[in-house]
């Protein structure tokens, strides 16, 4: 069973304002911030098996904060995100991970990354060869520590 896609309307403020706070809208590059009403709504319809650590994470920062993020100023706002980021671990990681992935496939955000507005496959992009012998640490290790091929 899937859990529910809820957040409080004190969460989605939060969520709102850390979003903000990870990636600023940007005049320069004629990009929205990733609390842009776009990119949340994104977040919220897709946040799926990600749902209780951000809640997890989102609780933990209400309570470093002491009240909602919106109503803190600029300075402890960030003394807030020190604080979370030292002491919150994965549900940190995972809240990052879905403000990140939701805002790069914003269509606005990749037009000016100069990407096409198409999926990646089937046609996938060209990348650049990299130095593939970096990989030989991994190649070396034990078939038990790596995955099965």
């Amino acid at each position: 069973m899937s859990e529910p896609n809820t957040l409080t309307p004190r969460q989605r403020d939060d969520l709102r304002t850390v979003a903000g706070m990870i990636i600023p809208a940007s005049t320069e590059y004629k990009v929205p911030g990733a609390d842009d009403a776009a990119v949340q709504a994104d977040i919220l319809k897709t946040l799926g098996r990600d749902t209780a650590p951000v809640v997890a994470a989102l609780d933990h920062l209400a309570r470093l904060a002491g009240k909602p993020l919106v109503e803190l100023d600029a300075a402890r706002r960030d003394e807030v995100a020190k604080q979370f980021r030292a002491s919150s671990g994965a549900p940190a990681a995972t809240l990052v991970r879905v403000v990140l992935q939701c805002y790069y496939r914003d269509d606005r955000v990749l037009r000016s990354l100069g990407l096409e507005l198409r999926a990646p496959f089937p046609h996938g992009y060209a990348l650049e060869q990299g130095n593939w012998s970096l990989l030989d640490p991994i190649k070396d290790r034990p078939p038990s520590l790596r995955r099965a091929q």
